[in-house]
């Protein structure tokens, strides 16, 4: 980080920290708003009233008419909140020395004591069907044997996956670590003290005054509800810059034991991390790839079947691993759905709301088959699906009526650098940006789905053209092989 740090900085967005006077006036104006518009209706309608007993000239009427347009316009201005921009991101490209072809993970898992011959051929036959190809890589600590999983290897992880592309995020929008002023880290597995955040602050020297958060026990819905807190600290924290970055440290989730529903894991996890940088600063605009329009989460903690779909929890030998049952995909099923109907009585056309109505009701009192599915490619131009496995990706896309073209980002991300958690989602953008997809005026979906189990839905709109990206970022040395038709 020298070199970054050493830097003269003429930064983009300068840095100022919000004050006691700031949140007040904002809870001020949002109060006065919402107290205007009902006693200026009041005093109008009080106003109108006496006019027409009085029999006073029309004049009258349309100066009264045109203050309650003005009141209608202040308090419009007054509630806006200002936009929140995505400036740009940054996702990790893991170095080669660290891929793991199947056939050297099988042979590592092999001479481990820990697994038995059963389990080898489980995961072998779980590898081979998973969508991944042989360029996924795990932390170096994994590729010992046998695997290094204590205290020290994860932290050489965290500084391996986090500093590069916090270095990458800095110097490719320009600003320096005194700018930031909100900092979200989320992992899922790895919660160590100092925290994460602490950890990234120390290495960068960032201000005193920074509000930082760590976000753990997420799992792959993180990122998207990382967006969604970073919003909300925005509105409150008038010009300022938000960082977040989202990793999962595989070293201390490896499971050396023989139960199947916990051996899913060693094979479906790969590295991957991504920094992201939003802002409510008006220069922003200039900048920002992306507007984000809207966030929506949803869980299901409340029902026991769902709680206990993907749990972490010691096997019979007090061997440490995470569980995912086989009613797992019935769990997301049902926590997906929540999300989008609420999601989509926000965006989608009146038409679409329409038919769901209709189909809602026909399923209620004529027993109908089926409630229609609305096209959500009428306000969505890309889809950001969760990485959880190839199943799960096409379960999804039916589910949601998409072409393989629009689940194609979250394959071909699943097929080049496996499930990397609540990272996946920014590989995917990346995938689209590096295809040149994505123009101005479109909209992505990023659905995050997790343990707990959540749902988080982010829609971003793109404000820029977005050219030039298949030459940087983790698939400039691959875009040109993808997409890859024979997948199943």
């Amino acid at each position: 980080m020298e070199a970054i740090s050493n830097q003269n900085h003429a930064p983009l967005f300068h840095a100022t920290p919000p004050d006691q006077f700031t949140l007040l006036s904002k809870h001020v104006l949002s109060k006065l708003s919402n107290f205007l518009w009902p006693c200026a209706f009041l005093l109008a309608t009080s106003v109108e009233a006496f006019l027409l007993l009085q029999n006073w000239d029309l004049m009258f009427h349309f100066l009264l008419l045109c203050f309650l347009l003005l009141c209608f316009l202040m308090k419009h201005f007054l509630s806006k909140p200002s936009p929140i921009y995505l400036v740009d991101f940054s996702c990790l490209k893991p170095p080669s020395y660290c891929r793991v072809p199947f056939a050297a993970f099988l042979e590592n898992a092999s001479m481990l004591e820990c697994f038995d011959s059963e389990s080898i051929a489980f995961m072998a036959k779980v590898l081979h069907s998973s969508g991944q190809s042989e360029a996924t890589c795990l932390p170096p600590a994994l590729h010992y044997i046998p695997p290094k999983t204590n205290q020290t290897e994860s932290i050489k992880e965290v500084q391996m996956v986090l500093f590069p592309i916090m270095e990458d995020l800095l110097a490719k929008t320009n600003i320096s670590p005194l700018d930031i002023d909100i900092l979200i880290i989320n992992c899922s597995g790895f919660c160590p003290s100092p925290s994460l955040g602490s950890i990234v602050i120390n290495k960068y020297s960032i201000r005193s005054d920074i509000k930082s958060y760590n976000i753990s026990g997420m799992g792959c819905s993180a990122s998207a509800l990382c967006i969604d807190l970073a919003q909300n600290l925005l509105r409150v924290h008038k010009n300022s810059n938000a960082i977040v970055l989202s990793t999962e440290i595989l070293s201390t989730g490896w499971y050396s034991g023989n139960e199947k529903s916990k051996l899913l894991i060693n094979c479906l996890f790969r590295m991957g991390s991504a920094a992201i940088l939003l802002s409510n600063k008006k220069e922003a605009k200039k900048t920002a790839k992306y507007r984000l329009v809207r966030t929506h989460r949803t869980q299901r903690a409340f029902d026991d079947k769902a709680y206990f779909s993907a749990i972490r929890e010691e096997d019979s030998d007090g061997k440490l691993g995470v569980t995912l049952k086989r009613d797992l995909l019935q769990v997301a099923g049902e926590t997906l759905r929540e999300n989008i109907s609420i999601l989509g009585s926000e965006i989608l056309p009146l038409s679409e709301k329409f038919w769901y109505g209709v189909s809602v009701v026909k399923k209620r009192f004529i027993k109908s088959e089926g409630i229609y599915v609305p096209n959500f490619k009428t306000v969505i131009q890309h889809f950001c699906l969760p990485c959880s496995g190839r199943p799960v990706i096409r379960e999804i896309g039916k589910g949601l009526k998409l072409s393989e073209r629009d689940i194609e980002p979250a394959l071909m991300t699943l097929h080049r650098f496996g499930n990397q958690s609540s990272s996946s989602l920014w590989y995917e953008l990346a995938y689209l940006e590096a295809k040149e997809r994505v123009h101005k005026g479109d909209k992505i979906w990023q659905l995050g789905m997790g343990s707990g189990p959540k749902c988080n839905s982010v829609v971003l709109k793109c404000i820029r053209p977005i050219v030039g990206e298949y030459k940087k970022g983790p698939w400039a040395d691959c875009i040109h092989q993808y997409p890859i038709i024979a997948m199943d």
